[in-house]
């Protein structure tokens, strides 16, 4: 088979031998692939990220010495199985799974692995129990959308932004724009979206975004009216325990205590907004400690692969909670796709772009522009070199 080799930093079209399912295993002909920011980041910096997951606890990461076929957002159709299969699908049945099988003793991430080539390629191996079958009216480029909706499906839950609450977007990059499409098929009412590229501010209008802002002119965090309980400052926590506990002193008998209680189990508790990162360099928590409201929560999505600082004192005297996320479980996996199905969550604006195997090289070059692409996928069949 036709597959595309990454060996330090280069990418080139090999001939490799088909892959051969093992026990429990499905190979799959691949329709599409997506092209994932964290391939572009591993072509050239995939030992950093091979010593991050061992120190983690995984050690199979691809690096940069080895001859790795990634590409782990895919589509395809069942093509052979291997043995002690249950053979749930007949043969040309359009499927996505999550990318991670069991090989060299233990699991292996399919695309970012040595031990699990990915989906950069006319065939793709899989684990039959990680396969969903695509529902009808879905097409190809929707469905290799599955795994990154996921990845934004999971840090929006994470986020869990409550009635009443405002969604901050930083970062309206393929993920940013994907939490964007997430957010809204969520019903969150606020949704303030902030990048410097004015093609990105667009597409984030298109996926759901209420108000979009460039950051250079506007902070995100002033350019929306903010819910009767919500903190713009320090002061503001201050001002509101005085004048609450006022107001609850005045009035006889009241159990002022349980009252507070009270809010809380409800969620009328004052805070701030839900702030998703999904830029990833460094610099950005900092700055969003510095100017995120009191209470405000800083879910990380965006993958920062070098050392950062914020100041702690900033971010205590402000209560400002993280929540870092990586990933999807399964139950995420099988939901994104049927809200995709369903018309709830629509992908097709973050598809600016398909090429062949031969084209994939352009492709990456190119995603590095953000005001011509978001998207782009990979057509195995597709004789096409640029985007």
């Amino acid at each position: 088979m036709k597959a595309v080799v990454c060996s330090q930093g280069n990418l080139t079209v090999d001939d490799l031998p088909d892959p051969t399912p093992g026990r429990g295993q499905v190979v799959l002909d691949v329709a599409r692939t997506g092209i994932c920011g964290s391939d572009l980041h591993a072509r050239h910096h995939a030992d950093i990220v091979a010593e991050v997951a061992e120190q983690a606890g995984y050690s199979h990461m691809m690096r940069s010495d080895q001859r790795v076929v990634m590409g782990h957002e895919f589509v395809g159709t069942v093509a052979e199985y291997g043995p002690g299969c249950h053979e749930r699908w007949k043969a040309g049945t359009r499927v996505v799974a999550l990318p991670m099988i069991t090989e060299g003793g233990g699991p292996q991430l399919v695309g970012l692995s040595e031990l699990a080539p990915g989906a950069y390629a006319e065939r793709v191996l899989v684990q039959e129990s990680m396969v969903l079958a695509v529902p009808e009216g879905l097409s190809d480029d929707e469905a290799a959308l599955t795994e990154p909706m996921a990845v934004a499906w999971h840090a929006v839950r994470r986020g869990d932004v409550g009635r009443g609450r405002t969604a901050v977007v930083i970062g309206c990059g393929p993920i940013g724009l994907a939490v964007i499409a997430m957010l809204k098929a969520s019903g969150v009412k606020q949704i303030v979206a902030s990048d410097l590229s004015p093609r990105r501010r667009e597409l984030a209008r298109e996926v759901g975004a209420h108000v979009v802002v460039d950051p250079w002119e506007t902070d995100p965090f002033d350019a929306y009216k903010p819910s009767r309980n919500e903190l713009r400052s320090v002061s503001d926590m201050v001002g509101l325990a005085l004048g609450t506990m006022g107001k609850l002193r005045a009035v006889p008998g009241v159990p002022w205590w349980h009252v507070f209680r009270l809010a809380e189990r409800l969620g009328e508790v004052p805070a701030g907004p839900v702030v998703f990162e999904c830029v990833g360099v460094p610099g950005m928590i900092g700055q969003l400690v510095d100017t995120a409201p009191p209470r405000s929560r800083i879910v990380v999505v965006g993958v920062c692969m070098e050392q950062d600082a914020f100041m702690p004192a900033m971010a205590g005297s402000k209560e400002i909670e993280f929540r870092f996320v990586f990933g999807y479980d399964p139950g995420e996996f099988h939901d994104t796709l049927q809200m995709m199905a369903s018309g709830k969550v629509d992908v097709k604006p973050l598809i600016t772009g398909v090429v062949g195997l031969d084209g994939l090289e352009a492709a990456f070059d190119a995603l590095g522009d953000p005001e011509k692409h978001a998207k782009i996928l990979v057509d195995p069949k597709s004789p096409a070199t640029q985007v």
